[in-house]
């Protein structure tokens, strides 16, 4: 077993933190202050390097390589900001991947290429206020009308919510109960009856946008029908492939966190000589050291098994979920590392902490990743539900 990166895997990764190292600090820094989302022009310079999509069909304007070659890139970007990174994560993690492989082709055709040039960011639309973890809860309806469908209902908890140009919306297809009637609509932002709610503001990923949004008789052509009733597991496939995403965002926050503090001690001195030396920070240097190394490679384990098309729901749970827990653990020690410089805003460390925490929510909690990985080992899933 190799676990060497090909020369060509080194040189894009080489690639990709140049580009980022010189031209996203200042972005990054904006993004955070302001709370904007990044600007378009950067979204564009993603696509002439050819970062949006790089692991989608080359015949819908994708890049054609791995899902590996896609999370070099991604953790580089994201070790600047997550927020800058973020167009690249929905690009290649994101519902993206649900349109991608389930779609009929005509709407594949429409939207692929968009997002893989830079003129369309797609997002999903999943939790409601009281359709979260329990997804399966959810209420927004789509009606089939002849040629149209017609979506009514509320969502919450969207990344990219007022931002993102199309979303991908779960919805009730049918009357059948539970995941039987599920499945997904592509909604485009200016659709007639679309709107959103007050944008609101979080602890951490400032410049990835979320509010509700509300769909009051939101016609769309039958051909938006992503996935029908019935297709809640193909729906949950694709987002195995989004945990990865997660993953690589939990993974470059940490690392970036251990870089900056792995520099720290050895320049920052106390009685007479640099702390480094102390074998208490040195116990805290190696613990940090050892979770990055063990969160990588169970994510490239997931990605690299999922080459054959989607990742399995164990490795890409253990993946998120190791990294989901590891990134609260090595930005804390960082932060205390750095005692009150760590605290302060003139330095990284609070604002990586601050992200850190975000992503062990984000796409499944991480009680909720280890009840699929002990739904795995025994073969079957676990009811939630009272009686």
């Amino acid at each position: 077993m190799d676990f060497a990166l090909t020369d060509e895997q080194r040189m894009l990764q080489e690639t990709a933190r140049r580009f980022a190292q010189a031209e996203l600090p200042d972005i990054a820094k904006q993004v955070e202050q302001s709370g904007d989302p990044v600007p378009h022009d950067i979204v564009k310079r993603y696509a002439e390097l050819g970062f949006l999509g790089m692991n989608l069909d080359p015949a819908l304007g994708g890049g054609g390589m791995s899902h590996l070659d896609a999370v070099l890139v991604l953790e580089e970007v994201a070790k600047i900001s997550i927020a800058v990174a973020f167009p690249i994560f929905e690009a290649c993690f994101g519902p993206t991947l649900a349109v991608a492989h389930f779609a009929p082709d005509e709407l594949k055709q429409r939207i692929i290429p968009k997002v893989c040039s830079g003129d369309l960011i797609v997002a999903v639309a999943m939790s409601e206020p009281d359709a979260g973890t329990a997804l399966t809860d959810l209420t927004t309806k789509a009606q089939l009308h002849g040629d149209k469908v017609i979506l009514n209902g509320r969502k919450r908890w969207c990344s990219g919510a007022g931002h993102s140009g199309a979303y991908v919306v779960y919805c009730r297809l049918s009357d059948d109960p539970g995941a039987k009637g599920i499945g997904a609509v592509l909604v485009e932002k200016d659709t007639s009856g679309f709107s959103f709610g007050k944008r609101e503001h979080h602890m951490g990923f400032r410049g990835v946008p979320t509010c509700d949004m509300y769909f009051d008789d939101v016609e769309v052509p039958i051909q938006n029908v992503i996935v029908p009733a019935g297709g809640f597991r193909k729906l949950m496939e694709a987002f195995d492939l989004e945990r990865c995403g997660n993953t690589t965002m939990s993974l470059a926050v940490g690392q970036s966190a251990f870089d900056h503090v792995l520099d720290y001690v050895q320049e920052r001195e106390q009685f007479g000589k640099p702390i480094v030396d102390f074998q208490a920070v040195q116990m805290q240097i190696a613990e940090m050291k050892m979770k990055l190394d063990a969160s990588r490679l169970l994510l490239y384990r997931a990605v690299v098994n999922a080459e054959a098309g989607l990742p399995s729901v164990a490795d890409s749970s253990i993946a998120k979920c190791f990294a989901n827990e590891m990134v609260r653990e090595v930005t804390g020690k960082a932060m205390q590392l750095m005692g009150g410089y760590g605290y302060s805003t003139e330095y990284p460390a609070e604002q990586k902490m601050r992200d850190a925490w975000g992503w062990g929510i984000a796409g499944g909690s991480i009680d909720i990743q280890k009840v699929n990985i002990a739904s795995a080992l025994v073969g079957r899933r676990f009811s939630q539900r009272a009686g």
